[in-house]
């Protein structure tokens, strides 16, 4: 009865994919005893993880007394959390990345917002699973050390029947009021996605893929599902492995390297990236953040025989849009005045424009674009406003979206970044507003001022996003108000906010300054700071 259900389930994998699910589940009917998965000691064949999905979704279907609809996933990156993300899928529903470094009061913030159903987690403090070792969260936990074995006995679970137009994830990046903002990606997005990256990287049966981004960051929808659609293998580091990720990638004889271009500083600073010593890779990504031709000329010298590509994409428009391949020779790659890698041109069926401040087109300007990747809309409408236009291409004038009326495939999301066309290629020039990345992680600094200013005593609070030769940019607050406490307002945000968004120091001013138009002058208080540490 078991085998029959699973060929059905599996049957005919050149249907066209309709989800993410049939991307993985094509490679289980083609390729059942190929490596699908290795995470620490363990390695799963597509057969195996196939199994190990269907058996957490039946948990899954035994918790909610029926089909949930969105799911959190907390748990480190193991077989729990990759079984448990197809689990959902499996079952037509929509994964919601939890990550577990981050506090308690985010996660919570995150399963309200997100009206999750339930939370799939690992057990904290002990390895048992049960109520006495789940998280305490505003709705349901089942919580599993590890997939549920045959012996355990369950009955196969439907298959859900999610097509392109239903969320396969939701991601939640900073947001400016204060609360985290909600991303969903439909399952079209990502197809659309995939059916270009996966014929680009001749990704196949035999490639090894990184994964070295965390499941809350969008990239590692990259790694997961360009590797589980192409028959490939997902080699998983432990926080160990990437404190030595060239030796890590050089010993797991990587095909495919993916990262943010942070990781090839951090290799340089430990003298980890000697020239020939990652001579396996065929194919070296970069997305994130900026990847300076520095960076880029170091990783090149190190894996001589791969293709080095430079990734842009927001996670609006899923995972990566624009890509720029760098020549083999390092005497032909383009310098732009920035030092930076350019971004290159936008994925085939993407339209995009560059509009000047007044919303017309110009050859720099804030980059806005539509297309199969483009995300319907936050999963809070009232983040919409603002954040897409319609463009009229005969008089060439822009009308941003007010929030009323539905968003359509006419509407064209802005990015924020502001982008040049250089030489017939396109090259990141920063942000358009007070959106940062710092390690590759995507922070609006209201967010964090938001925090700090509902602190009592706080009058007012700017965050500085300033240069760090170590980490390339860091955090630093300055806040204004009678006997304020640095190491006190520290300890708040530690409880509030993930590592990466903690500011690395807080200065108190009696007052910030302010330029001619009565706004706080932000270069200023910059300033101020570093005279303060000098």
């Amino acid at each position: 009865m078991k085998q029959t259900l699973v060929k059905q389930t599996l049957a005919n994998p050149t249907l066209v994919k309709q989800n993410l699910y049939e991307w993985f589940a094509a490679s289980v009917a083609e390729f059942p005893d190929r490596t699908a998965l290795e995470t620490g000691t363990e390695r799963l064949t597509y057969r195996e993880l196939h199994d190990a999905a269907e058996r957490i979704a039946a948990r899954l279907l035994t918790a909610t007394g029926g089909v949930p609809r969105r799911v959190g996933l907390l748990a480190e990156r193991g077989v729990v959390a990759y079984a448990g993300y197809l689990a959902v899928q499996l079952l037509g529903g929509t994964v919601v990345p939890l990550n577990p470094a981050f506090p308690a009061a985010r996660h919570a913030a995150i399963v309200t917002a997100g009206g999750l159903d339930l939370v799939l987690a690992e057990p904290v403090g002990g390895e048992a699973d049960g109520e006495a070792g789940a998280p305490e969260l505003p709705v349901p936990v089942l919580t599993l050390a590890h997939p549920p074995t045959a012996a355990d006995g369950y009955e196969p679970p439907p298959r859900g029947q999610a097509g392109p137009e239903d969320i396969a994830y939701v991601l939640f990046t900073s947001g400016s009021t204060g609360a985290p903002k909600g991303v969903p990606i439909r399952h079209g997005n990502v197809g659309a996605y995939l059916e270009h990256v996966v014929a680009r990287y001749e990704l196949g049966p035999g490639s090894r893929l990184s994964q070295t981004f965390d499941l809350t960051f969008d990239l590692s929808v990259f790694d997961m599902f360009a590797a589980w659609g192409s028959g490939a293998t997902l080699v998983v580091p432990t926080r160990r492995d990437l404190l030595a990720p060239v030796r890590w990638a050089a010993e797991a004889e990587l095909t495919h390297w993916f990262s943010v271009p942070s990781m090839v500083s951090f290799a340089r600073r430990m003298r980890a990236l000697r020239p020939g010593s990652l001579p396996a890779l065929r194919w070296s990504l970069f997305c994130g953040e900026p990847l300076t031709l520095q960076q880029a000329e170091a990783w090149a010298a190190a894996a001589p025989l791969s293709t080095l590509e430079n990734l842009y994409g927001p996670t609006e428009l899923t995972i990566s849009c624009a890509e720029f391949r760098l020549p083999r020779e390092i005497a032909q790659w383009p310098r732009p005045a920035n030092g930076t890698v350019p971004i290159g041109e936008l994925y085939p069926g993407l339209e995009h424009l560059l509009l000047d401040p007044e919303g017309c087109p110009a050859e720099e300007g804030e980059l806005v674009v539509r297309g199969p990747q483009r995300f319907p809309g936050y999963l809070d409408p009232l983040n919409d406003a603002g954040r897409f236009l319609l463009h009229d291409a005969a008089t060439g004038t822009s009308v941003p979206y007010s929030g009323e009326g539905p968003l359509t495939p006419e509407h064209w999301y802005r990015t924020g970044d502001r982008v040049a066309r250089r030489d017939g290629r396109l090259v990141h020039l920063g942000r358009t507003d007070q959106q940062v990345k710092v390690r590759g992680y995507r922070i609006e600094l209201g967010e964090i001022e938001a925090l700090l200013r509902a602190r009592p005593g706080v009058r007012d609070a700017v965050v500085l996003a300033v240069p760090d030769p170590r980490a390339g940019l860091s955090l630093e607050a300055v806040c204004t108000g009678p006997d304020l406490r640095p190491e006190l307002i520290m300890s708040d945000l530690r409880s509030r906010l993930p590592e990466y968004m903690m500011p690395r120091r807080i200065a108190v001013l009696d007052e910030l300054p302010l330029n001619t138009n009565g706004k706080i002058d932000r270069q200023a208080a910059a300033a101020m700071i570093a005279d303060r540490r000098d």
